[in-house]
């Protein structure tokens, strides 16, 4: 007599408390890793270090250093260029510290960002 259709064990109770605790314990340490790592400070430089920028682990701006060499009234839009410039480097680094986090935490699984 064949089996019917579904998982392999699910009905037994012991299996789907012990997924659920999985589960929970899981989304516990996912929240406290997204919570230290929205503390964490990312730095990054450009025009060789005139002008920096640091990000949250959130991805927001914190704070932003400018050199008094690199303004120059004459050209604002390389000053312009080198905030922006910087600022992106500076999330870049936080996204790629948020995505090795979440790769150890889910052991590889490609599981869409906005889940955690």
């Amino acid at each position: 007599m064949a089996k019917r259709g579904g998982f392999p064990g699910a009905g037994a109770p012991g299996n789907m408390n012990n997924l659920m605790k999985q589960a929970q314990k899981m989304q516990k340490q996912m929240a406290e890793m997204q919570e230290n790592l929205d503390k964490q400070l990312f730095e990054a430089t450009a025009g060789g270090g005139v002008v920096k920028a640091e990000v949250n682990g959130k991805k927001e701006l914190t704070k932003v250093t400018i050199d008094p060499e690199a303004v120059d009234p004459d050209d604002v839009e390389m000053l312009e260029d080198l905030v922006v410039a910087a600022v992106n480097e500076a999330i870049r680094k936080a996204e790629e510290a948020v995505s090795s986090q979440m790769s150890q935490m889910t052991g590889g699984m490609n599981l869409p960002g906005g889940l955690f």
